[in-house]
């Protein structure tokens, strides 16, 4: 007689298996060759393995009432003879029939950044998920294993992904919460819809000025103009978004008025690239990805840029020289953020490629309306406002670890930057 039957279908004993100890090649293989003799279907299955330290589950449904006894007695003898511990249990057709219920929730995939993990910062980002109603139920190291260096542990980067499940009662406040222990932590929090989008992008679109680099090109040449102090100021007022952007832009571009275009050479033999950006540049190329550069910068330099790293696209804003002189005032449309938006839409569209399936990163307010259109806008290394703004920020690793937001692992990533 059937222990636990269901009208809705569930016929048999439904069990579940758990089993720890050291990790043995071909174990689920052995473990499911005893189950197949007695005709066991799976409905659910897990394994995680830490440091050799097997933890291994699976959820099974034997019809056959008369087989449970002869079945576990065999699996109870095959595993002991591996040295291996293993608990079990009944599970009731009302039990399996919630948690089947539950799966149809909300998943979410919360991202914790930074550059090295301590147990204090996994309690209380845990804490705060929990306390929004998101139930955590799979642990992921993304990072690669840190290294022993002078009896030292050393790591430039950590990153650990949760996969919650849930529906947040108030989505602005868990963000709000996220972003004010980011700042408290030194860390990066993500939260991100468990869609079919977030693993398949095809397409990033950057900002320039400090964001693939680490300058703003228009103070730089600026310095060289002896005006460094006067167009840094203006440049921090549209960054923090006090004024318009063009209106910014055309006020700093007339005091560069009468620069030698020898100067562009200077910038540019200085300028560094941001921590991280020449790694994903070339594992978002090898893993099929297109890029854009698309800043309110200068054609010059990001030309430049797309010759080094391999760029697909670049809209900037073309710097008029005349005779070798900087005439102090742009050609055609300046690209500000409205602009900005439209050219990745256009960019999009051209490579038939979803916005959902678009990532965005930039730092400033004027990227502000293009991070909203993407299906990923990232803030990074932004002032406050910006970041308050966006969906997504990252300020305390390098570019890389956007990476860790697809759900990439370093390990996936071994030999692409090659």
């Amino acid at each position: 007689m059937c222990l636990f039957c269901s009208g809705g279908g569930i016929v048999g004993r439904i069990i579940l298996i758990n089993v720890t100890g050291e990790d043995k090649l071909g174990l689920t293989s052995d473990i499911t060759g005893v189950m197949a003799g007695y005709g066991v279907e799976i409905l659910d299955v897990g394994q995680a393995v830490i440091h050799d330290s097997l933890t291994w589950g699976m959820l099974i449904q034997v019809v056959d009432d008369s087989d449970v006894a002869p079945l576990l007695k065999d699996l109870l003898f095959d595993l002991h003879e591996k040295n291996l511990q293993v608990t079990y249990r009944a599970v009731p057709p009302e039990e399996y029939q919630e948690w089947t219920t539950r799966q149809g929730k909300d998943h979410y995939k919360v991202t914790l950044l930074s550059r090295s993990i301590s147990a204090e910062k996994v309690s209380r980002v845990t804490a705060l998920t929990a306390q929004h109603g998101l139930n955590i139920e799979n642990i992921t190291r993304l990072s690669g294993r840190t290294s022993l260096e002078n009896n030292n542990l050393s790591s430039s980067r950590a990153c650990i992904e949760f996969s919650v499940r849930g529906t947040p009662a108030d989505q602005a406040k868990l963000k709000a919460d996220f972003l004010n222990l980011s700042s408290e932590l030194d860390v990066d929090i993500a939260l991100q819809e468990d869609t079919i989008y977030r693993r398949s992008r095809r397409l990033v679109v950057f900002d320039m000025d400090s964001t693939l680099i680490e300058a703003e090109v228009i103070d730089e040449l600026a310095v060289e103009a002896g005006i460094g102090v006067q167009v840094a100021a203006i440049t921090e007022q549209a960054m923090q978004g006090e004024i318009d952007f063009q209106e910014s832009f055309r006020r700093r571009l007339a005091l560069l008025k009468g620069l030698d275009e020898s100067a562009l050479e200077k910038v540019a033999a200085r300028l560094r690239l941001t921590e991280g950006a020449e790694r994903l540049i070339k594992s978002l190329r090898a893993l099929g990805y297109k890029t854009a550069i698309v800043s309110g910068g200068f054609t010059w330099f990001a030309n430049n840029l797309k010759k080094k790293l391999g760029i697909d696209y670049v809209y900037a804003n073309e710097l008029e020289i005349v005779e070798g002189k900087v005439t102090g005032v742009v050609q055609g449309e300046i690209v500000d953020a409205s602009r900005k938006a439209l050219l990745l839409k256009e960019i999009a569209q051209q490579e038939d490629i979803r916005l959902e399936q678009v990532i965005a990163v930039g730092d400033g307010a004027n990227d502000l309306e293009m991070l909203a259109v993407a299906g990923l806008g990232i803030a990074f290394r932004a002032k406050p406002f910006v970041r308050q703004s966006a969906r997504q920020s990252i300020s305390t690793l390098g570019l890389d670890s956007i990476l860790y937001l697809l759900g990439w692992h370093d390990r996936d990533l071994v030999g692409l930057q090659s």
